[in-house]
């Protein structure tokens, strides 16, 4: 996959994997937040001060990243994503291998194409 990117043009997969993990990781919070909106919402009331106007945007990021996770990811992928970043808990990748039986290296590389699939689906790459 990287060899296809690549060609395209050059790509520095360590920025690429930095911007997806931080935006997994805030997916997190933005799903809170419109949940918590949505609760606000039909209450009637806003119990937090806003500061920034924000919530259109971070909607728009939630419903992206669910498309990204739920369409372009295969269930070996997500499921990695999942246990690895959109847990509460930081889990270490020896953990996860190892509890999915798989071997170090085959779970860095499907681990390296989700957040490559994730890029190209959020349009990051």
């Amino acid at each position: 996959m990287t060899e296809q990117l690549s060609f395209l043009h050059p790509v520095d997969l360590k920025a690429v994997r930095k911007i997806v993990i931080k935006e997994l990781k805030d997916y997190r919070a933005l799903k809170v937040q419109l949940e918590n909106k949505k609760e606000s919402v039909d209450a009637g009331i806003s119990p937090f001060p806003s500061i920034r106007d924000s919530f259109i945007l971070n909607e728009l990021k939630v419903k992206q990243m669910e498309r990204a996770l739920e369409n372009s990811l295969d269930d070996e992928e997500r499921l990695i994503i999942e246990k690895k970043y959109l847990t509460a808990s930081q889990t270490k990748d020896i953990h996860i291998y190892m509890e999915l039986g798989i071997k170090k290296d085959t779970y860095y590389e499907i681990k390296q194409r989700a957040i490559l699939r994730i890029a190209t689906a959020l349009g990051i790459i």
